[in-house]
């Protein structure tokens, strides 16, 4: 694979690996037409789609796989080494990646386990880890900084995943820092070929735990499946990773980006503290706004795909990337699409939690926590404001992942 990367007004434009500017690279490659030719890193040629109308045909397209070990052909002749810093999310095997009557087969524990009915009965514990949070903040002084993803938007989704998974509490901390090595884009090779060992050595101890002390919880039920033939043991451990990895992060940056927002734009955040909007719409508009996962890797043409509303073919094992930012910023599908309006119509059309039989198993369950989260902070700390200038956020250094280094904030005084 050839390093050599082209200027960034170049066909094929190079994906920064930083994300310094996850917006306006999108609204670059928008520029360039529905889908255009990239660079991932290590000079990996691909397709990055911005269209909404073309993301919805491909994602239901049949001839549109997200599994490389048969539809990749450089995967699967040994040309992408193991220090790809996309490895881990070709590698595994679940649903995030399985095809056809796979998929389906390695989704439906994990739908059963997300379903409305399942995430309704959660919402006390939900609520009750919420206020936890939010009492342990309250320590702090009022004039305080106190960085809140670390402490509210980190903490909350990643201990509701436990109960979920039934992990026990000695793996919450490991867990979260192992995780987010595997969004970040700009690792070095090595640093990338490390980073699955750590999760899986986590993941080992979580199913060792859960043989010894099985309950209602999604990793006894995976075991089970596995222990009765439905499930290898690689996908028993790929489809935890998923449900800690993916899922987690989405609701952290959802959490984080609708704070941020909501700071900074005080007319908008007094329309849902006084209840003139729905917490629930609040939540679709941060989600169209800010893609919690901006652009995902990665699927592969099966065959030639020709899309005739646009002309564009896509050759057998081509890699198709999709930028959910991009998507929701698409000024022919939303007016003044890059200002941030929880009163806008059509906020519920996006595609931040993907689309079709791909369509994210725990998008409700994100939602929830969203909704339960943002109108507890609000409430408890109706002051609360940035402790640096909105420009000066670091944004997390990835393309996949769409959110922030740090959220410094001052609390003000509790209600």
């Amino acid at each position: 694979m050839t390093t050599t990367q082209p200027p960034a007004t170049g066909c094929p434009y190079p994906l920064d690996p930083t994300g310094s500017d996850i917006h306006g690279e999108a609204a670059a490659l928008r520029a360039l037409g529905p889908a255009t030719r990239v660079l991932l890193p290590g000079g990996v040629p691909a397709w990055s789609v911005t269209d909404p109308d073309l993301i919805r045909r491909l994602l239901l397209h049949p001839d549109i796989s997200k599994d490389a070990h048969q539809h990749w052909p450089a995967y699967i002749n040994g040309e992408i080494p193991d220090t790809w810093v996309f490895r881990p999310w070709v590698d595994v095997v679940n649903a995030l990646t399985a095809y056809g009557t796979e998929h389906t087969r390695l989704r439906r524990p994990l739908a059963a386990a997300f379903s409305p009915r399942r995430v309704k009965v959660l919402i006390p514990q939900i609520d009750a880890i919420t206020h936890a949070l939010l009492d342990d903040l309250q320590t702090a002084g009022p004039d305080e900084v106190v960085d809140l993803r670390a402490r509210f938007a980190w903490r909350l989704p990643l201990l509701v995943a436990d109960i979920m998974l039934g992990a026990p509490e000695e793996l919450h901390d490991p867990f979260r820092d192992a995780i987010g090595l595997l969004f970040a884009t700009n690792l070095s090779p090595d640093a990338a070929k490390a980073a699955p060992g750590r999760v899986y050595e986590l993941i080992a101890k979580l199913i060792d735990y859960k043989r010894r002390t099985p309950g209602k919880d999604v990793t006894s039920g995976l075991i089970t499946a596995h222990d009765e033939g439905s499930l290898t043991e690689q996908e028993l451990a790929d489809s935890l990773l998923l449900l800690i990895g993916a899922g987690h992060e989405t609701t952290v940056n959802l959490l984080d980006n609708g704070i941020v927002n909501l700071i900074t734009h005080p007319d908008q955040l007094a329309l849902a503290t006084t209840g003139e909007i729905s917490w629930a719409l609040v939540v679709e508009e941060i989600l169209r706004h800010q893609a919690p996962i901006a652009t995902i890797p990665a699927r592969f043409a099966v065959r030639e795909v020709v899309d005739r509303p646009t002309g564009l073919v896509f050759a057998q094992g081509d890699v198709i990337v999709i930028n959910y930012a991009a998507a929701g910023r698409d000024p022919q599908h939303h007016d003044n699409a890059d200002a941030f309006d929880v009163t806008r119509e059509g906020a519920r059309d996006h595609l931040a939690f993907g689309y079709g039989t791909h369509l994210c198993v725990g998008s409700e369950l994100a939602r929830t926590e969203g909704r339960i989260a943002l109108a507890a902070l609000f409430a408890r700390f109706p002051t609360l404001r940035l402790a640096t200038d909105p420009g000066s956020l670091n944004p997390l250094a990835s393309f996949v992942s769409n959110g922030h280094q740090r959220l410094p904030v001052i609390l003000g005084r509790a209600a």
